[in-house]
């Protein structure tokens, strides 16, 4: 009778385990697959342009004027990464990286850019791995694509050097891109990247998948999300704990400009002022002087929609913020 109840209940337990383990590797299927459409880039320019119907005749001269150009480079892994690019007016080699959201592509951070190009900034918008038309076969939620855009500062040194030298950069990502340029903030960078502006991004991959695994399956995150972190450790090398912002922001040494929407209820507003106050203040590069970085949270905005809701503010407060910091 003993043994009948052991191996019952071995039977079960072994039923639970795979139950456990078949739904974490269908969240992190569900969580981490790229669109089948991720490489068709005339359907996400349509759907930018259906946003912003000024952007296309802007968009148009620079590619009749062959200004906005296409590259690719190779990455560490060996994987060929993409981004587009137009040089600017700025002969001190301003530059912008700008780097776009989950399941998007360069071309939903063109609005954006148009605030630096009008500044006179040269800009490089990359996509990311699995996005667009970049090499990859799983979405890295902003933590290993760090090293892929660190890879792209390197060529924006190249690319936009001056006779003085290398480029002043400023990283500007929104959602998920800013998630990347907050991990970024926390590696050691060359003295060409001078600040960052993030827009809507979250405190780690833990803390939204476990508010999404709620909010879509209404699930708490025992015992799936540990499984699910688990396997993404062992399929790609990093777990949901360990991609975290926040964690990367408390060693970052250049400022940054903190925007989020105050009704995001997908990246909860909240979230910005954990990400904020983890290193509110940062040694200046070549000096002694400490700085405060910048906040504004934009009055009733959904998630990822500050710029949308408020283009002529949100202009003027990354022009005011990011020219404390490049020349």
């Amino acid at each position: 009778m003993k043994k009948k109840i052991i191996i019952s209940a071995a039977a079960v337990l072994t039923v639970l385990v795979i139950a456990v383990f078949g739904a974490a590797w269908y969240m992190l299927d569900y969580a981490l697959t790229p669109p089948s459409d991720r490489t068709d880039i005339v359907k996400r320019y349509k759907r930018m342009y259906a946003e912003y119907p000024y952007m296309r005749p802007w968009v148009d001269s620079l590619k009749s004027a062959k200004a906005l150009r296409d590259t690719f480079v190779t990455m560490t892994d060996g994987e060929r990464h993409h981004a587009v690019y137009a040089r600017g007016d700025s002969a001190a080699g301003r530059t912008a990286i700008l780097v776009h959201g989950y399941t998007d592509s360069h071309a939903s951070m063109l609005p954006i850019a148009k605030i630096y190009a009008d500044m006179g900034y040269n800009i490089l918008l990359p996509d990311l791995h699995a996005h667009g038309l970049s090499d990859g076969n799983e979405i890295q939620m902003g933590w290993d694509d760090r090293n892929d855009v660190i890879r792209w500062i390197d060529v924006a040194d190249s690319l936009f050097a001056t006779a003085e030298g290398k480029p002043q950069i400023v990283l500007h990502g929104v959602s998920m891109g800013a998630a990347t340029v907050m991990n970024v903030a926390g590696e050691p960078l060359p003295e060409s990247v001078r600040c960052f502006v993030e827009d809507c991004g979250y405190t780690s991959v833990w803390d939204e998948f476990a508010r999404q695994l709620d909010e879509q399956f209404g699930l708490p995150p025992f015992p799936v999300l540990y499984a699910a972190s688990a396997l993404c450790r062992l399929r790609y090398g990093w777990t949901f704990g360990e991609a975290s912002p926040v964690s990367q922001l408390s060693k970052k040494e250049c400022p940054m400009l903190f925007i989020h929407g105050s009704s995001d209820d997908y990246v909860p507003s909240p979230m910005v002022f954990s990400l904020y106050n983890a290193n509110p203040v940062y040694p200046a590069h070549g000096g002694e002087f400490h700085y405060p970085n910048d906040i504004w949270i934009a009055p009733g905005s959904g998630h990822a929609r500050s710029f949308h809701d408020y283009p002529t503010e949100y202009a003027e407060r990354v022009e005011q913020f990011v020219g404390k910091f490049i020349d």
